[in-house]
């Protein structure tokens, strides 16, 4: 049939690549030389608005080429082409040209039911962050699990029916009833005086911005259990307490985002108040009078509720209802009063569950606010995600300035355990790249683990050479990364709750610590880890990180195996066009021996 082509990975073909911003234009090109096609129509399909069928011009002879206004307004559009052939008998028939469904090429479709569209995300405007958040490399902190600054090891106001560990090196369990529900939390007592006194180990590390779990008063250790979103848990100190460290972290040059809790409460709470701990103040559990009645969905009172994934000791909060919006972000609620205290931000657990409206309000509140970002919880690619049936809006403009890069944690992963292919790393992330609004995408909260995953050392089987690769990505890609506590100083363990064991301040893994350190002053030291454009190269066995801007670049080249790789420029393939030509690329790398498990770096000009 000749040769038929499109690419929106390639200039050439789509231009500008990647998301638009409503109001704007793309030109679109379509090869069809030495095809039979005589005519072309570009039909683009913006999601809940009539399509539109563009007969595209014939330039020059084989090749269409159409401009198209994405005047519809933020949100998905979908498209693919029609190619219209004229036979030998001058009778008229037409396939379809759609995605391939794997790289940015295509494929020829005799039915329209046969032919996948083509995506592209128009937003309402760039998410720019506050100008500190690029510059963050952030530290997570589950406080419990950090360290207890007070001087005797004193456990600030221990909750009833709980146990303390006996040794800091005591592996985290639960226990449990017969239902399987959690009857005795277990604490180890860290703090805010703790996160204070580690300071300098933070500052030796290299980080700048923390992000803390929970802080909310709450029965549980992790605190996603609020009980009360105006006071800090007692047993990690005092509102004073927690001023006082914000303060200082402040004057330490620190940035501070905390975990915001919105789409459920504790069943001890006391907005529900299960158990009448909170006296006076009626709960919705037990009065239906109660002023916090409305904020929960009871299918039979008062013992059958809607529940966040069905635990009974999370109730959900209806995020519709106009009282709990006021409680959660009206000028004088819980936002209003922890950013006066001078947060510098806040992530919101399961954004997916977190209504549109619900986020652009928390985003509103924050407006109020100089220097706050707000970041999301997402596990997918949030460009097209679609949750409880509702396509989500929250990187399309006043919404989230970014989400967390799980993806990322996953590539690393299969790609350094082989279970995916170089080529497949740079599929992922340039088809996430090409999702994503640009500023979202360089406003991504990378990680490589957090406190609902297992822990980067243990999914690496324990290898330390892979450790460092696995850091390495994290401080090589776009977005703005954060290293869970203990990661730096190879804590292990499996799912929760293994992956919360206590910091090993006496047993700090040296090896693990000085290749975090190695690869986070690399990001340090270099503006284009922070800021620069984007590109990766691949060949069967090597994956290239490439990070550059008009005038310099930095190139990293990463071998995931055992043994030893020598570098042959001409088994590199790109996705996109990059900077280097492949005589410069040969000059630079060509018969370079990349350890097993080893890594080279090359800095340069244009």
């Amino acid at each position: 049939m000749g040769n038929i082509y499109y690419n929106p990975w390639d200039e050439a073909y789509k231009s500008p690549f990647g998301a638009i911003q409503e109001g704007e234009s793309v030109r679109f090109s379509f090869q069809g030389e030495d095809s039979g096609v005589d005519r072309v129509y570009l039909v683009m399909i913006p999601e809940g608005h009539e399509p539109y069928r563009v007969k595209m011009e014939a330039k020059v002879p084989g090749y269409f080429q159409t401009e198209f206004t994405f005047k519809d307004g933020k949100g998905l559009y979908f498209y693919h082409f029609e190619l219209e052939y004229l036979s030998a008998n001058h009778q008229r028939f037409v396939r379809f040209y759609g995605w391939s469904g794997n790289n940015g090429h295509g494929k020829v479709a005799d039915h329209l039911v046969d032919c996948m569209n083509y995506q592209v995300t128009c937003f309402q405007k760039a998410e720019t962050p506050p100008a500190w958040y690029r510059e963050a490399i952030f530290y997570q902190i589950f406080p419990d699990r950090f360290y207890n600054g007070n001087a005797n090891g004193q456990v600030n106001s221990p909750k009833p029916n709980t146990f303390l560990y006996g040794n800091y090196a005591d592996e985290p369990m639960y226990i449990k009833d017969g239902q399987g529900e959690i009857v005795r939390w277990d604490f180890y007592g860290g703090n805010f005086s703790g996160i204070k006194a580690k300071v300098p180990y933070l500052k030796e590390l290299g980080v700048n911005a923390l992000y803390l779990n929970p802080i909310f008063e709450a029965r549980s250790n992790h605190r996603y259990d609020t009980a009360d979103y105006l006071k800090v848990d007692p047993i990690l100190g005092t509102e004073a307490e927690f001023k006082d460290l914000l303060d200082y972290l402040h004057e330490e040059g620190f940035r501070v985002v905390l975990d915001g809790v919105f789409s459920h409460v504790g069943r001890h709470s006391r907005y529900f108040n299960y158990d009448g701990a909170y006296g006076a103040e009626v709960g919705a559990y037990q009065n239906i009078k109660s002023p916090y009645f409305s904020w929960f969905t009871f299918l039979n009172y008062p013992n059958e509720y809607r529940s966040w994934w069905g635990v009974k000791d999370l109730p959900e909060v209806d995020k519709d209802n106009e009282d709990f919006q006021r409680f959660i972000y009206g000028p004088m609620g819980v936002l209003s009063k922890w950013n006066q205290l001078g947060l510098d931000g806040w992530r919101l657990d399961v954004a997916d569950e977190l209504p549109d409206p619900f986020i652009a309000g928390i985003r509103e509140n924050l407006e109020r606010f100089s220097d706050k970002v707000l970041l999301g919880e997402v596990w997918e690619d949030a460009s097209n995600k679609v949750a409880y049936g509702v396509r989500r809006q929250y990187i399309l403009g006043n919404h989230l300035h970014g989400v967390m890069n799980y993806p990322l944690r996953s590539a690393t992963i299969d790609f350094l355990m082989e279970n995916c292919t170089p080529e497949e790393v740079a599929l992922t992330f340039t088809r996430l790249q090409e999702n994503y609004p640009r500023e979202v995408f360089y406003n991504s909260f990378n990680n490589i683990g957090t406190h609902d995953t297992e822990r980067i050392l243990s999914q690496l089987e324990g290898n330390h050479q892979k450790l460092s690769l696995a850091f390495a990505l994290l401080f090589l890609f776009p977005g703005v990364p954060c290293i869970y506590y203990g990661d730096e100083a190879g804590l292990t363990g499996g799912k929760d709750p293994d992956n919360r064991k206590f910091f090993p301040w006496d047993s700090i893994d040296e090896t693990c610590y000085q290749e975090c350190r190695k690869w986070l002053s690399l990001r340090k030291q270099n503006e284009l880890l922070q800021s620069g454009e984007f590109g990766l190269l691949y060949s069967e066995r090597l994956l290239g990180v490439l990070r550059y801007d008009q005038a310099r670049f930095i190139l990293t080249i990463l071998n995931p195996l055992e043994v030893e790789v020598i570098v042959a420029v001409n088994n590199f393939a790109t996705f996109r066009k990059l900077p280097l030509s492949s005589e410069r690329l040969e000059e630079l790398l060509e018969g370079k021996r990349i350890a097993g498990y080893g890594s080279f770096v090359v800095e340069g000009s244009l």
